[in-house]
């Protein structure tokens, strides 16, 4: 087994605390989040030190700022920024028939799971991936994190680079995460460098779970979701 595909060394209910907290603080914020910060707060008392910081500086910004002001910064950021984007494979693939692919296995992963995601929502978006890996299945939703290791990075660096309330949150998740391995850091640097595919194509279906990738189908437009409400 690779270093890559070790197992995760932090405790599991650690594990499922940490990525549940910001699965519910990177989503649009709204009053529910904010009554949720207490409880979630609470919970960072069982976490590492590092993980824990993280999530409650999140916290401290987000008790601390108006909810107008908020959801004006989360919009501006997630959704005008092609490298703050929360949907995995926009990295790797932009808007090209790749990515419908792509988004295909996400899917397939969560059905054999028995994980039952509504149709509304793109299964590659981080606070879905997250939830998915926090209840239903530690490593199958770790691979799926690893799997796109360097959109990650690239997204955690990019709101990094704007100073943004809302990186200490990808700073926890990569936390949980093993470090960047050499061939995940040139990857890292070629997104940078180039960013995301700009193609915009038809994908190929990819919600029904009768699809299979060799059956004959028509393509399909699958847009970027805009905010607020992706994932509502």
């Amino acid at each position: 087994m690779s270093a890559r595909r070790a197992k995760a060394t932090m405790p599991a209910t650690q594990l499922t605390i940490a990525w549940q907290s910001v699965s519910l603080l990177l989503d649009y914020p709204d009053e529910q989040m904010l009554g949720r910060a207490g409880l979630i707060r609470e919970a960072t008392q069982q976490l590492s030190p590092v993980i824990a910081e993280s999530i409650r500086d999140f916290l401290d910004h987000l008790e601390s700022t108006p909810l107008p002001e908020l959801q004006a910064d989360y919009v501006e950021t997630f959704d005008n920024r092609r490298r703050c984007n929360l949907f995995l494979t926009y990295f790797a693939h932009g808007d090209t028939r790749k990515r419908g692919m792509a988004l295909l296995r996400f899917k397939q992963t969560y059905i054999q799971a028995g994980f039952d995601l509504d149709d509304s929502e793109l299964p590659d978006h981080l606070c879905v991936v997250l939830e998915f890996a926090a209840t239903i299945d530690h490593d199958l939703g770790r691979d799926l994190m690893l799997d796109h290791r360097a959109g990650l990075e690239l997204l955690r660096l990019s709101l990094r680079g704007m100073a943004s309330p809302w990186s200490s949150l990808i700073d926890a998740v990569t936390a949980t995460l093993p470090p960047l391995r050499g061939e995940e850091r040139d990857a890292v640097r070629r997104l940078a460098a180039e960013g995301p595919p700009e193609e915009e194509v038809g994908l190929a279906p990819f919600a029904s779970p009768e699809f299979s990738p060799g059956a004959a189908s028509e393509s399909t437009l699958l847009p970027m979701p805009s905010f607020p409400g992706a994932r509502s």
